[in-house]
């Protein structure tokens, strides 16, 4: 019985010393392997789009705050020619109409030019549009701090020129706003399906390396290794991983943002290059949305860490 004790004993002593061997020559988790540069690829992609979509969304909720303010502080008077009556003396009475209102803060009127060039888009050029019954656009600025009564403007408007129509732009600014919404609703979406397949790949990679190494988890723990020992080996290993996957994916993408920008003002003078520019901006991405996509970068390496811990805590408590 003693003699089977003391070689008891020596083997536990030997199981001892090996796996402090193991800790000084080796890491517990390998540094370099094909499933770590895999998931430093999967990590690099998924950091890439959650970064396209948070700056695109970004990009859009700008470029609609910009229409918003801008179309919230103008309103359009139209004035149609009817038969019997000076078009050109009803645009001037409904201009001074409208500066008579208090909250008005400007009031031009399109030329009968203007006013045909607005429809070449849709009818061409070269067209003769002077028989045409082409209405006058007039602009109405409105002051910024002040408020503007739109159902005085309506009337002072109309007693002078009962066919005048007068646009306060409200659907366009509800459709603008719904869109930014949707906008922001969709990429919110997007990014959590994002960190939920990245979670799920971290979770399949620290369960490989646990299986990879299961005979030194289980020495270690047998000897009386702390958890936290063990479990920050992993935590330090897929840390280093997901923020150099992080680090690829982010500047991947702030790469793609520079390019963009600098097409955008190349861009700038072309049709195109300015229906562009009318519907998403420049394309130049502000310092606000950079800090974005760096948060998003060092997140995923914080991320990364925190599920491969979570998940040897777990497995290593089962073994209690």
């Amino acid at each position: 019985m003693i003699l089977v004790q003391s070689e008891q004993r020596r083997g536990l002593e030997y199981t001892s010393d090996d796996a402090a061997h193991l800790r000084r020559e080796q890491p517990l988790v390998p540094a370099a392997s094909i499933a770590g540069r895999a998931l430093v690829t999967v990590i690099a992609i998924m950091t890439f789009l959650a970064s396209l979509t948070a700056g695109t969304a970004m990009l859009i909720a700008d470029a609609a705050q910009g229409w918003q303010g801008a179309v919230s502080r103008e309103m359009t008077i139209q004035v149609r020619p009817v038969v019997g009556r000076d078009i050109e003396a009803d645009t001037a009475q409904a201009i001074e109409a409208a500066r008579s209102v208090q909250g008005v803060a400007a009031v031009y009127a399109y030329t009968k030019a203007q006013s045909e060039e607005l429809l070449q888009p849709w009818l061409g050029s070269g067209l003769d549009l002077s028989e045409l019954p082409v209405p006058r656009l007039i602009v109405v600025k409105l002051a910024r701090n002040a408020r503007l009564d739109v159902e005085a403007l309506r009337k002072a408007v109309t007693d002078r020129v009962p066919d005048a129509m007068i646009d306060d732009h409200r659907l366009w600014l509800e459709r603008l706003s719904i869109m930014a919404e949707t906008v922001v609703v969709i990429a919110m979406i997007i990014f959590v399906l994002v960190m939920i397949a990245m979670v799920l790949a971290v979770g399949f990679a620290t369960r490989g390396a646990m299986a990879g190494n299961r005979e030194i988890i289980e020495v270690l723990h047998l000897v009386g290794a702390a958890d936290g020992y063990i479990s920050r080996q992993f935590q330090s290993h897929f840390f280093r991983l997901g923020l150099r996957g992080g680090a690829i994916g982010g500047g991947a993408a702030i790469l793609v943002f520079i390019l963009s920008g600098s097409l955008s003002a190349l861009m700038h003078a072309t049709p195109g290059g300015d229906q562009i520019e009318v519907m998403f901006g420049s394309f130049a991405l502000s310092a606000k949305g950079y800090a974005a996509i760096a948060l998003i970068a060092c997140a995923m390496g914080i991320v990364t860490g925190l599920v491969s811990r979570i998940i040897v805590f777990r497995h290593l408590r089962r073994l209690t």
